[in-house]
């Protein structure tokens, strides 16, 4: 504790420097304030947010020293569009009564679907029609640079990801992740971040962070919208939801439900060649799965103001699965070379389960002055639960169609139990008049439950077989703390952070009856830099270090079998990974952005087959499988080829050098990847509101130790209007229209020679419609901006 203590006093006392906050007031020509206004801030020519004024009142946030334009609008008054730079201490915006046409005034505002930032890259899902009718997995897809797995992989930039969920880490991953995202209707979700080199306020974990952020009502009195829609792939999903919000004087009361019911289809194709000295065989599976879902997700949380600088919270959130799944097994079994297949081995599988997750917070935020300084605190819990039963009906049929041995039934019943409890600090203050700087400690405790047992029932009575069942017991403990800093020296902009992680894990295997701890520091720093060497031209540099520290699942060794030959386990042994990013990048007229980037990854956990060629068994395992170097080049556009018509272009190249010497899997391999996506937006008309959208990507094969990922594209259409008085919207949309998203894995390294091909059920018909409804209220009384960021949960 003492050496935390020390670190924690180390980074406290680092010398920062930050952005600037700007408050500001919109009145009338009497000087009564105005509600409601809309307050658009940009710099050269590319909007950077936007919000409503809250009796008149407003706050920007993250200011520098370059030139910003504000504009200022509400119906009634004549538009306001005013120029300022930093520093300076607040600002007074007076509208005048229009009196002319208001079309003879007017000031246009769009935000984009795709915005580049410093350090992120923001996907406003709510702007996006592929994106909304379906699921927060669906939405996640569709973000610029990331790719999602069928076996709930995500990546961002090439990079595994920790997802937030509005600025809270979701401690998920895998099938995990992927059924509690598609629980959450993406029409709850206002915008993805997508952070390649997050600040050190995040958690190391991770060599990329995706925060996803909820919707907030942000006006006063009752407002809510409801949704629903329909997909159709091989299979029907549906999803609805509904969103609310009241906000009355220092009360804030929030909540949310969304229910989908979900069907997939998968269809799986794996063959193995076990080949030894004397013999040859090749097995040949193809697999059809149906996996059906049933998921409600809710949010309810409420805020109240203390006093006009206090802020005290309450927010709990609630995500209930139920899934069944059933599949049939069709193994062909060829040996030496024979063109009819000796053997037929024929499983069929059915499971059964339930997962819940709920998270408790308590929050409280305090801002005593108006010289930028605020202190925040926040408690969670979070426990975790998932029980599920898969049963195996294997026969091994002959030549002639009868039994070569008596039918093989398995019983497997799993259980996983989470407990996360966390607690953080954060504080915020200013140094003079323009220096800020925001130091935090943090500490997280993880318990985790695995229970698996695997039972023979050859007859009526099951039978336990201790020798392929285990528990798994692991305790993560993790102290942080962290300092950030930016600011603006001339045409210099900085940001940056040093964050320090001390972790203790603990995992324990019962059928191993093996104990592995480990006890490390880690220092994490980051920063940030660009110099603004004209208007139109900027030239940038950021670093960051993080780590990848591996999944529960990824560390359970538990056997989890498919058929008697065919099963998958993790490791305990496993070590985190240990990711070094370096990019260079250079901005002209803020459209075009060409970077270089640099990222090492040492002791990377990946998948590892292993196959016996003398017992003819398979199975899947983790495995630290060595360095990976990648080097190379990012190009991102925005175009607007017509006023109605934005285009957004990203290219990624890589040069891949990757070396392992793990016995099994030695390899020292070479090799250029590459990543295409283009994104447009069209408005077909102004006054019916009728827009359209079309995304598509194109992802090179790459190798990742002994994987060979094949090559993968996609191509997404989508049409929305707005009806009802524009209180509603319906949206149409097609994805992966060509379906060229399946996964397909080839090996053949050491005496292994496999492959894996799997179609997803990615392509898909959704139609969806949404409704705002409600009114908004005056205010009983003028709130100040001190805790306006808190009351309204902001996004």
């Amino acid at each position: 504790m003492k050496t935390i203590l020390n670190i924690l006093m180390l980074l406290l006392s680092y010398p920062l420097f930050a952005q600037q906050n700007l408050t500001g007031i919109v009145n009338d020509g009497k000087g009564q304030p105005l509600d409601a206004a809309t307050i658009t801030l940009s710099q050269n020519g590319q909007v950077l947010t936007s919000q409503l004024a809250d009796m008149g009142k407003f706050t920007l946030t993250n200011l520098n020293q370059s030139p910003y334009d504000l504009a200022v609008s509400l119906i009634g008054y004549k538009s306001v569009l005013r120029a300022f730079t930093m520093p300076k201490d607040s600002l007074s915006i007076q509208l005048q009564n229009d009196d002319l046409q208001l079309n003879e005034v007017s000031i246009v505002f769009k935000k984009p679907t795709i915005e580049r930032q410093i350090d992120r890259v923001v996907f406003n899902v709510a702007n996006s029609i592929l994106a909304s009718g379906g699921t927060a997995w669906d939405a996640l897809s569709k973000a610029p640079g990331v790719q999602t797995g069928n076996d709930g992989g995500v990546k961002a930039n090439n990079k595994k990801v920790t997802v937030y969920m509005d600025g809270k880490p979701v401690r998920l991953s895998g099938d995990d992740l992927s059924a509690y995202l598609q629980g959450i209707p993406s029409d709850n979700i206002s915008k993805i971040e997508v952070m390649p080199n997050p600040s050190s306020k995040y958690e190391a974990q991770g060599g990329a962070v995706i925060n996803i952020i909820s919707k907030k009502a942000k006006t006063d009195g009752f407002n809510a919208s409801l949704s629903g829609g329909y997909t159709r792939g091989q299979m029907n999903r549906y999803a609805s939801n509904g969103v609310f919000n009241y906000r009355k004087d220092k009360l804030n009361i929030f909540g949310s439900y969304g229910y989908s019911d979900r069907a997939i289809e998968r269809d799986l194709n794996l063959y193995t060649i076990y080949q030894t000295p004397s013999s040859y065989a090749y097995w040949d599976l193809n697999k059809i799965s149906v996996l059906k879902s049933k998921i409600s997700n809710y949010t309810v949380g409420a805020d109240y103001n203390l006093t006009a600088n206090q802020v005290a919270g309450v927010l709990i959130t609630g995500n209930n699965a139920a899934n069944v799944g059933y599949g049939t097994a069709i193994t062909n079994i060829y040996n030496n070379h024979n063109s009819k297949a000796d053997s037929v081995l024929n499983t069929l599988s059915n499971s059964r389960g339930h997962a819940n997750q709920y998270s408790f917070n308590l929050n409280y935020k305090i801002k005593p002055d108006s010289m930028g300084r605020s202190l925040n605190i926040d408690v969670d819990y979070a426990p975790y639960s998932k029980d599920n039963v898969q049963k195996l009906n294997n026969f091994m049929y002959l030549p002639d169609e009868s039994l070569a041995f008596a039918p093989y039934k398995t019983s497997s019943p799993s259980t996983q139990k989470i407990n996360i409890w966390s607690g953080k600090v954060d504080y915020a203050y200013t140094l003079g008049k323009i220096w800020t700087m925001e130091s935090g400690i943090k500490y997280t405790s993880i318990i985790s439950e695995n229970q698996f047992d695997f039972y023979n029932t050859p007859d009526v009575m099951p039978v336990l077989d201790p020798t392929r069942s285990d528990r798994f017991q692991y305790t993560e403990n993790t102290a942080a703390a962290y300092t950030n800093m930016s600011g603006v020296l001339g045409k210099w902009n900085f940001k940056g952070g040093l964050r320090a992680e001390y972790t203790r894990t603990r995992g324990f295997s019962h059928s191993l009856d093996s104990i592995n701890v480990k006890k490390y520091l880690r220092i994490f720093p980051t920063v940030f830099m660009t110099y603004k060497a004209s208007e139109n031209s900027e030239f940038g540099f950021a670093y960051s270090k993080r780590i990848e520290r591996p999944d529960y699942r990824q560390l359970n060794p538990a056997k989890n079998y498919s058929s008697p030959y065919n099963y998958q386990s993790g490791n305990p042994f496993l070590r985190p990974a240990i990711i070094n990013n370096l990019q260079i990048s250079y901005t002209l007229h803020q459209n075009y952005t060409f970077s270089v980037i640099y990222t090492t990854t040492k002791d990377m956990a990946s998948n590892v087959t292993v196959q016996n060629n003398d017992t003819k068994t398979f199975y899947d395992t983790q495995q630290n499988i060595g360095s990976i170097r990648d080097i190379g080049t990012e190009l991102s556009s925005v175009h607007h080829p017509a006023s109605r018509w934005e285009i957004n272009n990203t290219a990624q190249g890589y040069f891949r050098k990757q070396s392992s010497n793990q016995p099994g899997n030695t390899y020292n391999d070479k090799q250029f990847y590459f990543y295409l996506r283009t994104d447009h937006a069209f408005t077909i008309d102004n006054n019916s509101g009728l827009k359209a959208e079309m995304s598509a990507w194109y992802n090179s094969a790459v190798q990742q130790g002994t994987l060979l990922l094949a090559r993968t594209y996609d191509l997404s259409i989508g049409i929305s209007k707005p009806v009802f008085n524009k209180q509603g919207t319906i949206r149409l949309s097609a994805s992966d229209i060509l379906l060229g998203n399946p996964y397909r894995i080839v090996i053949n390294n050491q005496g292994q020679n496999n492959g894996i091909y799997q179609k997803n059920d990615t392509r898909t018909f959704t139609i969806s419609f949404s409704y705002k409804l409600g009114k908004t209220l005056a205010a009983a009384r003028k709130r100040t901006t001190a805790s306006e960021e808190e009351k309204r949960r902001a996004n």
